[in-house]
């Protein structure tokens, strides 16, 4: 893991931290025997298998995100959810062949052999509705949770030549080379959601699909300058694992609810 990664993650476990924290002032209340409406603020993460033509320039991936929503009395659930995605699996395919010299090395405008270093950079946003069905848990508000939903996803190549000047990938020439594509996405979520009746535990875990319909966003590869940039739609597939720990914020129970 790269140091930039590993303090994303750190940044990732404090947010739940201060999160959980706020939750002990703000959130806790007996919901043994009662369906109540909340909000749910959940930093999440997901691992990521890319399929289809996004496999084709990624592997592994990591989703880290922000999800809130409201479950209703009626264990509905409607929210808002974006991602980071990054990684550090790619397949460049050549794409840098033109810039080596004849020992296979790519020089900076010193003469230097460079360092450039690729890895995988995306986002997704999206709108969800979902449904926490009543199965098993602590109480009436933990169960089986399904969703969907539709938004944005976004993703390319980040190239990164560290501290050396290499004057073919500086500033805009990079986006020549980063593939960047966007467009709409679906994406569906079956786990489990528990909400304890006291405490801290509070989370949903399961399994995660998304199927975003992208266009290249580029009109010229610079490593293919005189082939046409494809204007057709993309079907990039994301399946995976996904973890959420959430505060549930609501108005208290009346006080018969409560025992001095």
């Amino acid at each position: 893991m790269t140091y930039s990664n590993s303090m994303k993650f750190k940044s990732f476990f404090l947010v739940i931290v201060i999160i959980s924290f706020y939750g002990t002032f703000f959130s806790q209340k007996n919901m043994k025997d009662s369906v109540i409406g909340a909000v749910w603020v959940a930093p999440t993460y997901g691992l990521i298998w890319p399929k289809g033509d996004i496999a084709e320039k990624f592997g592994q991936l990591n989703h880290i995100g922000l999800l809130t929503g409201y479950k209703t009395s009626k264990n509905w659930f409607y929210g808002i959810e974006s991602n980071f995605i990054f990684g550090n699996q790619v397949n460049l395919n050549n794409m840098f062949s033109s810039l080596l010299d004849n020992k296979g090395n790519i020089t900076d405008v010193n003469g230097d052999i460079a360092v450039v270093v690729v890895s995988a950079r995306g986002f997704n946003f999206y709108l969800s509705i979902g449904k926490v069905i009543t199965i098993f848990g602590p109480n009436k508000n933990s169960g089986l949770f399904i969703s969907a939903g539709a938004g944005i996803l976004g993703h390319k190549y980040r190239i990164d030549t560290q501290e050396q000047v290499i004057p073919q990938i500086e500033l805009n020439y990079r986006k020549g080379y980063d593939r960047f594509s966007m467009g709409p996405n679906l994406h569906q979520f079956v786990g489990y959601a528990l909400m304890s009746n006291k405490g801290l535990v509070n989370f949903y875990t399961g399994f995660y699909a998304q199927e975003g319909f992208t266009k290249n966003q580029r009109t010229i590869f610079f490593d293919q300058p005189d082939t046409p940039v494809s204007k057709s739609t993309m079907h990039d597939y994301q399946f995976g694992i996904k973890f959420g720990w959430f505060v549930p914020i609501s108005k208290r129970l009346p006080q018969e609810f409560y025992i001095d």
